[in-house]
């Protein structure tokens, strides 16, 4: 009896374990499921009103700080809202006028956004880097190594060992 009791504490505790690990799965799940809406989405009203994410352009020239709060318009083609961090964390480095960000936190009834969290987009790591001086050495470089790699080029005293 004493080997049947210890298999069945040790199965209720793998159990208890699994659930646990399970239920953090979900849960962590549900939290990261939220998908973010255009500017035009939420003022015309296709959204509901709810914790959601919103993704735009901020406007030039609109980022401003009042105290301990930042304000910004976050604008996509004709539409803008006014944006208030609410938030406690550092905003990030690429944060400034013109960046693409998705800010999550609730529309309020007079119109303002209410974020708690900010992400800035960086598009300039995706962006191919422009003709110029960098892209001639490169070439310059790449037909360096293919001439000196030829056999033409290799002395006849070296290619005779």
């Amino acid at each position: 009896m004493g080997d049947q009791a210890r298999y069945w504490k040790f199965g209720i505790g793998i159990a208890v374990i699994v659930g646990v690990a399970l239920w953090g799965a979900i849960s962590g799940f549900r939290q990261s499921k939220m998908y973010y809406v255009t500017v035009q989405e939420l003022v015309n009203g296709r959204v509901a009103r709810q914790h959601i994410r919103v993704g735009g352009t901020v406007e030039k020239g609109s980022i401003t700080r009042r105290g301990g709060t930042l304000w910004f318009r976050l604008s996509q083609n004709a539409e803008s809202i006014p944006v208030v961090y609410v938030g406690s964390g550092t905003l990030p480095d690429t944060f400034k006028d013109g960046a693409q960000a998705i800010v999550q936190g609730d529309y309020a009834l007079d119109g303002a956004f209410r974020a708690e969290n900010i992400q800035a987009k960086c598009a300039s790591k995706y962006v191919a880097a422009p003709p110029g001086p960098h892209n001639a050495n490169v070439a310059a470089a790449s037909d360096l190594a293919k001439r000196l790699s030829s056999p033409a080029t290799v002395p006849a005293k070296l290619s005779e060992r």
